[in-house]
């Protein structure tokens, strides 16, 4: 007998990154059909592309349970819990492993171009919900399919759409044409980018955790070529507590690589602008210069690296009717608890299917994707987001609801946002001296920890 779970068409996932495996894992362990579908050729595509990066969380915090049952008759076993992974270790050994154990349901090369219900566009009504949904892709070789499926989980997150050097959210002038302008950290382990970056100078837009690690590396660098400098673009009027709160820091790693970053401020390595709001980008034969909303003009770059925080792509949503935050855009149920002026470590709960539902009914947004322009992101919080999802999809309402997600009393705010071990004990010496790591002992635990590039990137 068929299980009534096995009926009908599969759930699309989209994404096969952390949370959209994570997903597939915990349909599977519903006996709920599904299959992922990734862009990308090879799991964790995203992730791969700032592999040179350290996690701020460790190995305990980086597994999903679900995802561990379908490893679990493969012979994997799960690596030191205590230590950090980079991006390219995540992906070495957790995400292709996964992908592979979870087989014919992963289906890479393909990218999904649109969302619908079959025969209705956002605008009908009747029969709507009666109704499954259609998911249009393109496949790598150009071909497109249209598949059938009862219920979407978008778990595609935001690599894709960084946001642009221009301070009013819009592309500044001349940047689209600019070809000195990156909006990733670049790994300079890469001989290649390295000749980019040594002996010139950098322009490095933003003030979160990815532009913190952009300025130690270039510091770094400027220690083997004293040639090497970079301009600290700022859009705040002061440096203020960019750095993190230091050894006070209830993120210990935030506060470890502030102090890191702060040093290599202090080194003359770097200069810092603040209160610049760039409007152009003016590229010539003595670099670029970046020209702000109130005339200013910087010195001439020869890169600038803009890490400004990321947005989600919602143009293959355009027939799903969503309900978006207006400043987020992030699920209405959401937003209020991730909002990044009000929320920090320690102050964003566990939240599932109810928080993160539409007005089309069996349509998810989850991951990163769900965090809309809000910031920061943990992990185990898109684990607990698709497992309650996964409980919605296949009746289960009363598991829906439940929170299960128990996060260990310290170390979940711990972690490196470089490529460096002794970061990680720099850390581990600051969570020593605070005795704890986010939020208050009593009570609900509130998380938030963000990974180096998929959240703190502002």
């Amino acid at each position: 007998m068929v299980p009534k779970n096995a009926e009908g068409p599969p759930v699309v996932v989209v994404g096969a990154g952390p949370v959209g495996l994570a997903a597939a894992a915990e349909l599977v362990d519903r006996a709920v059909p599904a299959v992922v579908l990734e862009k990308g050729a090879r799991a964790g595509a995203a992730v791969a592309e700032w592999g040179h990066v350290r996690l701020f969380s460790t190995w305990r915090d980086l597994v999903s349970p679900a995802a561990e049952k379908v490893l679990a008759g493969t012979g994997w076993r799960r690596p030191d819990e205590g230590s950090y992974p980079t991006g390219a270790d995540w992906v070495r050994d957790y995400l292709e492993p996964l992908a592979e154990a979870l087989g014919e349901r992963v289906r890479f090369g393909t990218e999904v171009v649109g969302v619908s219900r079959r025969g209705r566009d956002r605008v009908v009504d009747t029969g709507r919900e009666e109704e499954p949904f259609t998911v249009r892709v393109r496949t790598a070789d150009g071909a497109e399919e249209r598949l059938l499926a009862r219920a979407v989980v978008d778990a595609s997150g935001t690599w894709g759409a960084p946001n642009p050097l221009g301070a009013d959210g819009l592309p500044a002038l001349g940047e689209a044409a600019a070809d000195r302008v990156s909006y990733r950290v670049p790994d300079l382990s890469d001989p290649p980018v390295r000749v980019r970056y040594e002996g010139r100078r950098t322009a490095v837009v933003g003030s979160g955790h990815s532009a913190l690690t952009a300025l130690v590396h270039l510091a770094e660098a400027a220690e083997r070529d004293p040639g090497t400098h970079g301009v600290w673009v700022l859009r705040r009027g002061e440096v203020g507590d960019a750095f993190g709160g230091g050894a006070g820091d209830q993120l210990a790693a935030r506060g470890a690589l502030g102090r890191r970053a702060q040093r290599a401020v202090e080194s003359g390595n770097i200069t810092v602008v603040t209160g610049f709001r760039t409007a152009e980008v003016r590229t010539g034969a003595a670099g670029a210069v970046l020209v702000g909303e109130d005339g200013r003009e910087l010195d001439p770059v020869d890169e600038v690296v803009v890490l400004t925080g990321f947005r989600p792509d919602l143009s293959p949503l355009s027939e799903i009717r969503l309900a978006l935050d207006a400043t987020l855009q992030a699920p209405v149920g959401l937003a209020p608890l991730i909002d990044p002026n009000v929320h920090s470590c320690g102050t964003v709960y566990p939240h599932g299917a109810r928080e993160l539902s539409h007005p089309e009914p069996g349509f998810y947004l989850a991951g990163m994707k769900s965090y809309g322009r809000a910031p920061t992101f943990l992990a185990l919080t898109g684990f607990e987001q698709v497992r309650s999802i996964a409980a919605a999809i296949a009746g289960d309402r009363e598991a829906a609801e439940r929170v299960e997600l128990v996060l260990p009393e310290t170390g979940v705010c711990k972690g490196s946002g470089l490529p460096d071990a002794a970061e990680a004990a720099e850390a581990d010496a600051a969570q020593a001296d605070t005795g704890r790591c986010c939020g208050p002992a009593a009570g609900p635990q509130p998380v938030e920890s963000p990974l180096p590039v998929s959240s703190g990137r502002r």
